[in-house]
C-alpha cells in the first residue's frame, strides 16, 4: 500500500427518511474531512437513509427519492471519493427481494462503484431479509494503486462473535484473498452495554486476520428504540486500536501509516447515562418535540428520568408534576421539589385526593360488598396518568414514562396509569442499574436527593407500602431477569444456578403474564442486549411454561 493514505471518518447522526437533511450532513462532514487532508471519506451504513428504515422502503417513492438524493450528492463530489450508504433497487432478473442495502463510491461527479451488503441479519433487532437481497460477489476496488475492500456492517461479524454460524459466506475472507490493502466498513451497530469493547475486539481481530488496516465507521444517534453510539474504530495488525468519541457526532481523518492509540474508556454507568440522554434527545427532536413533561414521585426512577431529560433537552424544557395521594409522604413531595431545584426544572404540585375520592364514590354502588384492593391502587396511577396526558396535550410536551425494566418485566406498573406516555426512557434499565447511574450522577455533588436514593422504594399507593412487599429484593430480581430474559435460560437452569425455585417460577410466570402490558407500552430506549420491544417478539396468547 502506498504510504500516507488518509481516511476521513464521518461519524454522523442521520434521521430516517430525511434525505435532504442527511445529504446536507454528509456533505458538511465530507468538506470537513477535505479540510483535514483526507484522500477518501467513509460514512455509516445507510447514511443517506437513516437506520433502520423498516417498511418505509416499501413506500413507492422512498427508494426513488433516495436515489435522487444520491445523484445530488454525486454531483457535489468533484475530487476526493466519498463512500455513502443508501438503498437501491434490486434490478436482477432472478427472483429475490426488491431492494439492496448498498454503498456507493462517488467520485468526479458520478457514481463510480456500487457495493451490496452480503450478510443480512434477521436476529435480535434486525430484519433485513424482509427487504433486501444479499450481494452475490465481494470484489476489491482498485483506486490510485490501492486495493480497497468495502463491507457493510454485518459483513464483518464472523461466527466467533455469534452463538452459532449464521452464514455460509465470509466476505472478509473473500476480500482478503484478493490481497486488499485496507478494509472499510460502513456500520449502523446499535448500542448495548459492553458493545463498544466487543467491537474493539472484533475489529482488532479482523485486522490481524487479514494483515491489513480496518476502518470502521459507525452511526451515532437515536432512532426510535435504538441508540447508535458511534465509537468508530481504526485498527492495524499488531497495533492497539484507535477509537472515536462515543454518543456524539465526530469527523476525523486518520493516516493509515500513523494510527494513534486512543480509546477513551467510560465506566458502565456513564455509558448508560450517555446512551439514554442521546436517545431521549433524538427521539424528542426527531419527532418534533422541544419540551417534555413527567410525573415526579420523589422516587429514584422519576428522579433519574428527570436528570436525563434536563441534560437532553435543557432544564427550561422539562416540566414536572408531583401529584400526592392520601398515601404519599410529605417527604416524597419535598424530594421532588429538591430535585427540581437542583436541576432548574419546573415542578408543580397538584394533589389527587379529591379526584380519587370522587372516583371511589362514583363506583361505590358498583363495588358494593367488595374490599379495597389493587383496583384502588391503580385508580391513583390512572388519575395521575390523566393529569399528565392532559398536560401533554394542552402544552405540546412529550410525556416521558418513568418505569424501569424490573417493574416492566413482572408487570409492577399500571396500564393507562404510570405507563402513559410517548417514550419510556429507562424501561430497559434494571432497578439495580438505576441506582448505579443515580450514584454516578451524584459523584461530585448532590443532584438527586440522597434521601431519594437511600430510602426504600415504594409506589405509595396504600399505607406503608414497599416494593419488596410484592417483589423479591431488586438485586435478586435483576439477577433472575438477566438470566431469564437476556440469557434466555429456562427456569431449571436458573434454579440449578442456586436461585430459590418458588421465586424463579413466580418471576417467570409474571414475565409471561404481562406480555399484554408491554405490547401496549411506550417505546423504550434499548441499552441491554435484550430489551422489551423490537428485539423481543413474544406472543401474548400462549401456554408454554419453561
Amino acid at each position: 500500500m502506498q504510504q500516507g493514505l488518509r481516511i476521513g471518518i464521518a461519524q454522523i447522526n442521520g434521521t430516517v427518511g430525511d434525505f435532504p437533511g442527511n445529504a446536507k450532513k454528509i456533505l458538511a462532514a465530507y468538506r470537513e474531512c477535505l479540510d483535514q487532508g483526507a484522500d477518501l471519506v467513509l460514512t455509516p451504513e445507510l447514511s443517506l437513509v437513516g437506520y433502520p428504515p423498516r417498511d418505509l422502503v416499501q413506500k413507492s417513492q422512498f427508494v426513488p427519492k433516495c436515489l435522487q438524493a444520491l445523484d445530488y450528492l454525486s454531483e457535489e463530489i468533484k475530487t476526493v471519493p466519498l463512500i455513502v450508504g443508501y438503498v437501491d433497487h434490486n434490478t436482477d432478473a432472478a427472483p429475490g427481494r426488491p431492494f439492496r442495502n448498498a454503498a456507493a463510491w462517488l467520485e468526479k461527479g458520478r457514481i463510480v462503484h456500487k457495493v451490496w451488503k452480503t450478510l443480512l441479519p434477521t436476529y435480535d433487532v434486525f430484519d433485513e431479509l424482509r427487504y433486501f437481497e444479499l450481494g452475490e460477489r465481494c470484489e476489491a476496488i482498485v483506486w490510485n494503486g490501492h486495493r480497497i475492500g468495502i463491507t457493510i456492517c454485518e459483513d464483518i461479524w464472523n461466527e466467533e462473535f455469534l452463538p452459532r454460524p449464521l452464514y455460509d459466506r465470509d466476505p472478509v475472507a473473500e476480500l482478503a484473498a484478493q490481497n486488499i490493502d485496507v478494509l472499510l466498513n460502513l456500520s449502523a451497530s446499535p448500542f448495548h452495554v459492553g458493545k463498544a469493547a466487543l467491537r474493539r475486539e472484533l475489529i482488532a481481530g479482523v485486522a490481524e486476520e487479514i494483515k491489513a488496516p480496518v476502518v470502521y465507521c459507525n452511526a451515532c444517534g437515536g432512532n426510535d428504540e435504538l441508540v447508535f453510539d458511534g465509537h468508530s474504530i481504526v485498527a492495524a495488525p499488531g497495533r492497539p486500536v484507535w477509537q472515536m468519541t462515543g454518543f456524539a457526532e465526530e469527523v476525523r481523518t486518520i493516516s493509515l501509516d500513523a494510527i494513534p492509540t486512543h480509546f477513551p474508556e467510560q465506566e458502565e454507568a456513564e455509558q448508560l447515562y450517555r446512551a439514554l440522554v442521546l436517545g431521549t434527545r433524538d427521539y424528542a427532536h426527531k419527532c418534533g418535540f422541544h419540551s417534555v413533561c413527567l410525573g415526579l414521585s420523589g422516587g429514584i426512577d422519576s428522579a433519574l428520568t428527570a436528570v436525563i431529560a434536563a441534560e437532553a433537552l435543557g432544564a427550561e424544557n422539562v416540566f414536572g408534576l408531583t401529584m400526592p395521594s392520601p398515601y404519599s409522604s410529605r417527604g416524597s413531595v419535598d424530594d421532588s421539589f429538591q430535585l427540581a431545584g437542583a436541576l432548574g426544572i419546573s415542578c408543580r404540585e397538584i394533589g389527587i385526593e379529591g379526584p380519587f375520592a370522587a372516583v371511589k364514590e362514583s363506583l361505590s354502588d358498583l363495588f358494593a360488598g367488595k374490599k379495597e384492593d389493587v383496583t384502588e391502587e391503580n385508580m391513583q396511577a390512572r388519575i395521575r396518568g390523566l393529569y399528565l396526558m392532559s398536560f401533554s396535550n394542552k402544552c405540546g410536551h412529550l410525556l416521558l414514562t418513568t418505569g424501569n425494566k424490573s417493574e416492566l418485566a413482572v408487570g409492577y406498573c399500571t396500564i393507562y396509569g404510570d405507563m402513559c406516555g410517548g417514550l419510556a426512557v429507562i424501561s430497559d434499565l434494571p432497578k439495580t442499574k438505576v441506582y448505579e447511574v443515580a450514584r454516578w450522577i451524584n459523584r461530585e455533588r448532590e443532584i438527586i436527593p440522597w434521601n431519594t436514593i437511600e430510602k426504600a422504594p415504594s409506589a405509595e399507593l396504600r399505607p406503608d407500602q414497599k416494593d419488596q412487599d410484592t417483589l423479591p429484593p431488586y438485586d435478586v430480581l435483576d439477577a433472575l431477569l438477566h438470566r431469564l430474559i437476556e440469557l434466555q435460560e429456562d427456569p431449571e437452569q436458573v434454579i440449578d444456578a442456586g436461585f430459590e425455585e418458588t421465586m424463579v417460577r413466580w418471576v417467570q410466570r409474571r414475565i409471561d403474564l404481562n406480555e399484554w402490558k408491554r405490547q401496549q407500552a411506550a417505546p423504550g430506549l434499548r441499552v441491554t442486549s435484550k430489551a422489551f420491544g423490537i428485539g423481543r417478539r413474544m406472543p401474548i396468547v400462549q401456554r408454554f411454561q419453561g
